[in-house]
């Protein structure tokens, strides 16, 4: 008898086979063996302590940094959404967000109470949990400066909290990237005290940068590759004449030859056949790798 035949009782949804496109903004990829949408931590906690614990488990929250494969993706995807996207102002400037919370709504709300500090996050597409895995950033911050705490939960469904020192952050990387299966729930962030007008401020500049320089209205999925030490990793690109250039459905925007776009009709084996193309010409022509920046998951 297949494990999805017997899966956990959950509060919230379990959808068997289901397609992944919808979940993404690339709107690619094949179905998940099984989608999860947990009701909250508790319900979450359950399903994961009577999952069978040789079946792999994937968190997700919008998809904005995704891309999934055609032939979709092993084991449960667990899709974390209404019961994880709580804002709480704490005090002393710090503000505790849960991990579905759209990056710019945390911007919003850490503004409104008057918490400076956060305003790049307006400029980044995705959501809190995605954020603090990555150590998301842009325009001169990353999560990383803001950060001070986050809560993650195992494969076992046992929480613990992790100081940002336990996160050992890089570029665009954090421990919880290696190794141990964890979700994140939430995280708390610590900014500096200013006039909620001024912070908004600073996040309209941010908003009004983005929608002229980035494709942003696009089926896309962000920045498409690291920028190399020294290097933008857009120019790369553009000095390799990939911007604007089709290949099946997939392209290299031309507003912003760094984010990868799916021009309606792509596959996935487009999206990340383009992406390797372009990454072994750059090599070629410059000596320089590209590493990808976008989150590949799934079957060929």
């Amino acid at each position: 008898m297949s494990w999805k035949a017997v899966l956990p009782a959950v509060r919230g949804k379990l959808l068997v086979d289901e397609p992944l496109a919808p979940f993404t903004w690339f709107r690619v990829g094949g179905p998940a063996d099984v989608v999860f949408l947990p009701a909250d931590e508790q319900d979450l906690a359950d399903f994961l302590k009577a999952l069978d614990p040789a079946v792999p488990v994937l968190a997700i929250g919008v998809g904005s940094n995704l891309l999934v494969r055609d032939g979709g993706v092993e084991g449960v995807v667990i899709r974390l959404g209404k019961g994880f996207n709580g804002v709480e102002p704490l005090g002393d400037n710090c503000i505790r967000a849960g991990s579905a919370v759209p990056d710019a709504i945390l911007a919003r709300k850490a503004a409104e109470a008057g918490i400076a500090g956060l305003e790049f996050y307006a400029g980044i597409p995705g959501t809190v949990g995605g954020a603090v895995i990555m150590n998301a950033g842009c325009y001169g911050s990353e999560t990383v400066n803001v950060v001070r705490s986050v809560r993650v939960m195992d494969r076992a469904g046992q929480v613990r909290e992790l100081a940002v020192e336990d996160l050992h952050y890089t570029y665009r990387h954090s421990v919880l990237q290696d190794g141990e299966t964890v979700i994140v729930l939430d995280a708390v962030y610590q900014g500096t005290p200013d006039d909620p007008a001024a912070i908004k401020a600073r996040m309209a500049e941010i908003t009004a940068r983005r929608e002229t320089t980035q494709p942003i209205r696009d089926k896309t999925g962000g920045s498409t590759f690291k920028n190399p030490p020294g290097h933008s990793s857009w120019k790369l690109v553009d000095e390799a004449g990939w911007r604007g250039k089709p290949f099946g459905g997939a392209m290299f925007s031309p507003l912003h030859s760094n984010f990868l776009i799916n021009t309606g009709e792509a596959t996935a084996a487009d999206l990340e056949g383009l992406g390797d193309t372009v990454r072994a010409d750059v090599l070629a022509r410059t000596g320089i790798q590209l590493d990808w920046e976008i989150k590949r998951i799934g079957r060929v």
